[in-house]
């Protein structure tokens, strides 16, 4: 079939387009309920055209681990509530598409126009999920090591978060090396202890959610119709967590190694296969913040009555306020305008909620990951 502009259409202009390409990009993690918004950042950030970066401070929790015995002859030693402070950073997106005038002429009159302005939805969704993976990859790339005072408890508690979150069996021997019955009990027991109840959903790639429906470890939601016949839905639980399936998720190639030495000697090492590591994330209800609060002119469309015979162009912009709850951005001074999905990702850029004398316990944060090989 001939082309022009990149379009399909018959030379005869007898047919129309009817049916668009589907969107095979699930998006899972962009729609689920672990994404939500801050009250104090949108109050800040939303009504101030072109602002960028905001804190919003935090309130101290008291101890009772600081109770002293009354014996009715020593004085009561008080102490004073400490503050913390988050940072959250903006992103503005845009984009812009252009048609022909001419191919409508060409396809009997099919409005390419339209046809992209109904992808709108997915398109920005695509856009969330592309900018939520990067923030999951900063928080956990964060600085772990080094620096004095403040520094130091930032990077400890990173250390500390990154480790306790991160359950990764992929050196596991056999079937150890992949999910099972125990592996999300224990990642999310390991990673917030006793407050294990903050993780309410999971999202895998199908390789993984094929493995545990395999297991029959799975448990999809049922409903009764309304002839009173129980039919299976398509979201399923693991563990109470509901879990969505997006092959987005994070994988790494691991390539074979050909080992070496002599068997049964003291330096062999054994050769291993390749294999791929695949990141499920366990996160919490409101867990990560991306709040579209909107450009100050979303839409635009613009035509060009002479060039290519005129054409018509639609431009998307898009702002939203990002941040992890519990994990502070700290904006460095090279992002001036927006934040980049670069920025987003790079690990250094973010840190526990700390102030100079503690961070905030990784109990209260409700992100895990689980690595594993399916």
């Amino acid at each position: 079939m001939a082309k022009f502009d990149s379009k399909s259409f018959n030379p005869q202009a007898f047919g129309k387009y009817v049916d668009r390409i589907p969107n095979v990009k699930k998006n899972e993690l962009a729609k689920s309920g672990a994404v939500g918004a801050n009250a104090q950042a949108r109050a800040s950030l939303a009504n101030q055209t072109g602002s960028l970066y905001t804190r919003v401070p935090y309130f101290g929790r008291i101890s009772g681990d600081t109770s002293q015995n009354n014996d009715g002859a020593t004085n009561i030693a008080s102490s004073n509530t400490t503050t913390f402070e988050q940072g959250f950073v903006t992103a503005s997106r845009m984009d812009g598409w252009t048609e022909r005038s001419f191919s409508k002429s060409i396809t009997a009159g099919v409005d390419f126009m339209d046809n992209v302005a109904a992808q709108i939805s997915d398109y920005k969704y695509e856009v969330k999920q592309t900018m939520l993976l990067a923030i999951l990859k900063g928080v956990f790339g964060m600085t772990t090591t080094g620096g004095t005072g403040e520094t130091k408890i930032a990077n400890t508690a990173a250390a500390e978060f990154i480790s306790k979150h991160t359950y990764d069996i992929t050196a596991n021997e056999g079937e150890n090396a992949f999910v099972g019955p125990t592996t999300l009990n224990k990642a999310i027991q390991r990673a917030c202890g006793d407050n294990k109840s903050i993780f309410k959903l999971v999202i895998c790639h199908s390789e993984v959610a094929t493995n545990l429906e395999n297991l029959k470890l799975i448990k999809y939601m049922t409903y009764t119709d309304k002839d009173g016949i129980e039919r299976d839905l398509t979201l399923g639980t693991w563990n109470g967590r509901l879990v969505l399936i997006d092959d987005s998720m994070p994988t790494e190639e691991v390539e074979a190694t050909a080992g070496s030495g002599t068997e049964g000697e003291a330096d062999y090492v054994a050769p291993t296969e390749a294999y791929t590591k695949y990141t499920t994330y366990v996160l919490g209800k409101d867990s990560i913040i991306l709040d579209d609060i909107g450009d100050a002119k979303p839409y635009e469309m613009y035509r060009d009555p002479a060039k290519n015979g005129g054409e018509d162009t639609l431009y998307v912009r898009d702002r939203y306020i990002c941040g992890v709850d519990g994990i502070s951005f700290e904006k460095p001074a090279s992002i001036t305008a927006s934040a980049s999905n670069t920025d987003l990702e790079t690990g250094t850029n973010w840190k526990i909620i700390h102030n100079d004398k503690e961070a905030i316990s990784h109990k209260a944060i409700a992100i895990a990951r689980i690595i594993s090989r399916g």
